[in-house]
């Protein structure tokens, strides 16, 4: 009955096997991660977890499931705590939790910006935003990646009320939003600057909106919690308006099962975690920096934890990271779709975690392959 679907969809797979791209779940090995997004090592710190341990021992109801969506009957004081909690540490005036970033970006693209609106996206924000303005009626549009000229003439060109989506650190470039001179163009053309920080938060602080102390000039914040905060989950930072806008339009926020409030201690949790050890961050910079000093050819900023290495073609690529596996050394090879083809890379991600000798063991490696090229 159904063997034309199914043929159509085999045919998709067997297209993506012959291309070298097909992608196929594998399970975490043992070996030195350079691949997850756990910046600061708390997914997996023990000082970590007992901490929330002994705050749950004390407050067994948060094992509690959800049991709804939040209109209904998955709201909970703890978690209006939470959300206060969080917007007091960034200093803006209102939070909304969601279960993951991807999420959250949905729920902001999809029902803030009008017909008659444009969204002036950077090239390469990230595939949630995407999806988001897919479900919005306003027009979309793309800016060249961190070109501030080019996206002045889009927005000196483009009628009506306008929006623009970056990330403050990109997730496959490791390179950083030139946020200061976006808040000045936005302001300037009465444009609406949106930022999501999935890779920044921890990293960076609170991060780089709230570092710069731009968070009055930016409409919202997109903050997540499953990379550098070991946790899950993400919010929304803005102002009362916005928020109650979101809590009333915001498909993705209003049938969906709220988050236990298990979620909403981690996070609190893990912010204050942060503040009782300081001193990761500065072990990841370090760590960064000795990166840095191998001085292997790199798309991505000096500071960043994702550090993305071009390869010359997905074979050359899948080639590298397979020599690194040999050593237990794990990383991520970035092929197409996920970037465009041609524009392979290894996304080599540095953790607090990571001693400097398996840093040097990954970078001497590294550059041994590039040499034999």
């Amino acid at each position: 009955m159904h063997d034309d679907v199914l043929a159509h969809l085999s045919h998709a797979l067997t297209d993506r096997q012959e291309q070298g791209i097909l992608r196929k779940l594998r399970t975490r090995q043992p070996g030195v991660d350079f691949y997850s997004n756990d910046y600061l090592g708390l997914a997996s710190c023990n000082a970590c977890h007992e901490m929330l341990l002994a705050s749950l021992a004390d407050n067994p109801q948060w094992l509690r499931g959800a049991t709804g969506s939040r209109l209904v009957s998955g709201n909970s004081a703890f978690i209006v705590s939470v959300e206060d909690f969080i917007a007091n540490e960034h200093q803006t005036e209102r939070a909304l939790l969601f279960p993951s970033g991807y999420m959250a970006n949905l729920a902001l693209f999809s029902c803030l910006p009008k017909r008659n609106d444009t969204i002036l996206l950077d090239e390469f924000v990230h595939r949630s935003v995407l999806d988001g303005c897919r479900l919005s009626p306003g027009k979309k549009m793309r800016f060249q990646h961190n070109d501030l000229d080019h996206l002045e003439n889009r927005l000196a060109k483009t009628p009506g009320k306008c929006w623009i989506a970056v990330e403050s650190l990109y997730s496959m470039e490791g390179d950083f939003a030139p946020l200061g001179e976006l808040v000045r163009l936005a302001e300037r053309f009465g444009a609406s600057l949106v930022v999501d920080e999935a890779h920044a938060m921890g990293v960076f602080g609170h991060g780089l909106v709230c570092d710069a102390q731009l968070q009055e000039r930016v409409f919202a914040t997109v903050v997540t919690y499953g990379k550098a905060m070991g946790a899950h989950g993400a919010a929304i930072l803005s102002n009362q308006t916005v928020v109650d806008y979101l809590v009333n339009f915001a498909a993705p926020f209003i049938y969906t099962t709220g988050q236990p409030d298990l979620f909403a201690a981690t996070i609190r949790n893990n912010y204050e975690f942060l503040k009782m050890n300081p001193g990761l961050r500065e072990v990841l910079q370090n760590r960064i920096t000795c990166f840095s000093a191998a001085g292997l050819p790199t798309l991505s900023a000096t500071a960043s934890p994702i550090q993305s290495i071009p390869f010359p073609g997905a074979d050359r690529l899948t080639a590298a990271r397979e020599m690194l596996e040999s050593q237990s050394l794990f990383a991520f090879a970035v092929r197409s779709p996920t970037v465009k083809a041609g524009s392979e890379r290894l996304r080599v991600s540095l953790h607090a975690f990571n001693t400097p000798a398996e840093i040097r063991q990954l970078t001497d490696l590294l550059k041994e392959f590039h040499d034999t090229e």
